[in-house]
C-alpha cells in the first residue's frame, strides 16, 4: 500500500436480489439524484485511494458489471454465485486478492447518501485506536430493527446484537450498526473463515466477525456517523423517494450557502453532477440533470428541465425542456421551447415560444421568436427567423442541411428546404418554399400569385354569417367582395413580413 493510500482495498457489497425495489433493475443500479446507488457509494470510498476496489456482484451481474465498467473502469467485479449473506460475499472478495495486506474498507452497495468526510472519518478513528476492526456506527431516535452497538466499561465494542436476539436493556440501546467496517485484511480472513451458519437464513454474517475478533483478545472499535442519514440504506421504492429528497435538500442547502438564489426548494431538483455558479437564480419547478452548469447571473425556470446542458452568464430560460445543448452569454429561450441535442446558441441570441431546435447553431443576436423547427442548421449573425417557419431537414430517408448568412430575414411560413443556402444580407418573402440557394442581398420568393374568386362567398354560403357581413359591407348583390383578378406579381417591393 502506497503512502497515499488510506486503505489497501474497498469492498462493496452489491450482490443482493433487492426484491422488495420490485424491479427488473438490481437494486443498487436504482438512480437518486445523477448517479446510481452504487455510483454514490464508489464516489464517497473513490478518494481513499484504495489499491483495489472490489464489488461483489451476483444477482443482475451483467447489468453491474457493464454499469462498473462505465462509470468506474478500475473498479473489479467479484462474483458471488450464491448470495449466503455479508459475512460470505465480503470473504468471496478477499478471496480474489489472496496476497492483500492492510485496511479494507467493506461498505453496502445501497447507500447513496454515504459521504466521503463520513469514510474518511471512519478511517482516522481506526488508525487512531489501533483496531483489529472499526464499526461504523449512528446514534438514531428510533432503532427498532437494527442491530444494537454492545461496549464495554472503556467504550470498546464488544458486539452487535440483532434485535431478535438482544436483551430488554440492550433494546434500549440506540447506537446502531452502520454496516460499513474498517479491518485489517489478515484480521478478517481469519474471523470470516470461522463464520457459522447456524441461524434462521443459513447465512453468514459479517456482524458475528466481531465477537470473534473480541474473543481472540483484539480490539474492536466504533465510531459513529457525524449524520446518521449518512448510512441509511434502500430497501424499496418508498426508502428510494425517501434518499432521493434528502439528497436533493443537501444538495441545494450547499448551493443556498454557496450563493445560488433557490426560491423553491421543495419543487427543485438538481442531480450532484450538475453545477450551479454564484448569482443563479433557480425558479420553482427547475430540474438540472447531469452534467448540467448553470453560470453566474443565469436565470432557470420556473418550470424548467436541463440536460446535459450549459448556460451561460446573463442567460434566460423559461419553461423549457433542454437536452445535450448551450446556451450562451445573454441567450434567451422559452416560455415553451424545445431544444434537443447539438443546439448551440450563441451570445445574446433568442428561441422563442414553442420553438424547436435540434442539432443548430444560432449565431450570436440572431432570433427564433415562436413557432418555428429548426434542425440541422447553421444561422449566422444578427438574424432574423420569421413565425412558423420550418428547416425541412428530412427527405425520408437522410438528414440534410441548412445554411444561414449574417443578418438574414427569414419571412414568417417559410419551408427552408435542404440543402439550401441563404446568403449574408438576403430576405426570404413570407409563405416561400425555398428550394434553391437564395444568394447574398437577393429576395427569394416561391409562392404562387394570389387570386380573389369574386362572389364565392354570397354563391357557397348564402345565408351565413360572411353572407351577411359581405352584403353589408358591399351592398347586396353588388359582387363587390372581391373581383375575380389576379392579384399583384411579387416584384422588388415585396416585403419578408417577418418577426
Amino acid at each position: 500500500m502506497s503512502p497515499q493510500q488510506a486503505v489497501a482495498a474497498v469492498v462493496v457489497l452489491a450482490a443482493g436480489q433487492g426484491t422488495r425495489m420490485r424491479s427488473a433493475t438490481p437494486k443498487v443500479l436504482h438512480e437518486v439524484g445523477g448517479r446510481s446507488m452504487l455510483g454514490h457509494v464508489l464516489a464517497a470510498t473513490a478518494p481513499l485511494g484504495a489499491g483495489e476496489t472490489l464489488v461483489v456482484v451476483g444477482a443482475g451481474r451483467e447489468a453491474v458489471a457493464g454499469h462498473l465498467a462505465a462509470v468506474a473502469p478500475g473498479a473489479r467485479p467479484v462474483v458471488q454465485d450464491e448470495q449466503r449473506g455479508s459475512g460470505h460475499a465480503a470473504a468471496v472478495a478477499l478471496a480474489a486478492v489472496p496476497d492483500l495486506g492492510g485496511p479494507v474498507l467493506v461498505v453496502n452497495g445501497d447507500a447513496p447518501l454515504l459521504r466521503e468526510r463520513t469514510v474518511t472519518d471512519l478511517v482516522e478513528a481506526h488508525r487512531a485506536a489501533g483496531a483489529a476492526l472499526t464499526v461504523l456506527t449512528a446514534r438514531v431516535a428510533d432503532p427498532t430493527g437494527l442491530g444494537r452497538i454492545v461496549r464495554d466499561g472503556t467504550g470498546a465494542v464488544t458486539g452487535i446484537v440483532e434485535e431478535r436476539d438482544a436483551t430488554p436493556e440492550q433494546r434500549a440501546i440506540t447506537e446502531v450498526n452502520a454496516g460499513v467496517y474498517l479491518g485489517d485484511a489478515a484480521a478478517l480472513r481469519g474471523a470470516l473463515a470461522r463464520i457459522g451458519q447456524d441461524n434462521d437464513q443459513g447465512e453468514v454474517y459479517l456482524t458475528d466477525a466481531v465477537g470473534l475478533l473480541v474473543g481472540d483478545g483484539e480490539t474492536v472499535a466504533g465510531t459513529p456517523a457525524e449524520d446518521p442519514d449518512d448510512v441509511l440504506g434502500c430497501n424499496d421504492r418508498v426508502e428510494l423517494a425517501a434518499r432521493r429528497r434528502t439528497l436533493n435538500d443537501r444538495v441545494l442547502d450547499d448551493l443556498m450557502r454557496a450563493g445560488v438564489t433557490v426560491v423553491d426548494p421543495a419543487t427543485t431538483w438538481v442531480d450532484v453532477t450538475a453545477t450551479v455558479a454564484a448569482d443563479a437564480l433557480l425558479e420553482p419547478g427547475v430540474q438540472l440533470r447531469g452534467t448540467t452548469s448553470v453560470a453566474t447571473g443565469a436565470v432557470v425556470g420556473p418550470d424548467t428541465t436541463l440536460v446535459d446542458t450549459t448556460v451561460g452568464e446573463g442567460a434566460s430560460v423559461v419553461r423549457s425542456h433542454v437536452l445535450g445543448s448551450s446556451i450562451g452569454p445573454g441567450a434567451s429561450v422559452g416560455p415553451f421551447s424545445y431544444l434537443r441535442p447539438g443546439s448551440d446558441l450563441g451570445p445574446g441570441s433568442k428561441v422563442g415560444a414553442f420553438v424547436e431546435t435540434k442539432n443548430a447553431r444560432v449565431g450570436e443576436g440572431s432570433k427564433v421568436p415562436h413557432l418555428s423547427y429548426v434542425g440541422d442548421a447553421t444561422i449566422g449573425r444578427g438574424a432574423n427567423v420569421g413565425a412558423a417557419t420550418v428547416f425541412v431537414n428530412y427527405d425520408g430517408v437522410a438528414k440534410h442541411h441548412t445554411t444561414i448568412g449574417d443578418h438574414v430575414r427569414i419571412g414568417s411560413d417559410t419551408m427552408l428546404v435542404a440543402p439550401v443556402t441563404v446568403g449574408d444580407g438576403a430576405y426570404t418573402a413570407a409563405g416561400s418554399v425555398i428550394t434553391h440557394d437564395v444568394p447574398p442581398g437577393a429576395m427569394g420568393v416561391a409562392r404562387a400569385a394570389q387570386r380573389n374568386v369574386a362572389g364565392w362567398v354570397r354563391r357557397r354560403r348564402p345565408g351565413s354569417a360572411a353572407a351577411r357581413a359581405a352584403e353589408a359591407a358591399t351592398g347586396p348583390g353588388s359582387g363587390a367582395e372581391g373581383d375575380d383578378a389576379g392579384g399583384q406579381g411579387p416584384s422588388d417591393t415585396t416585403t419578408s413580413r417577418g418577426s
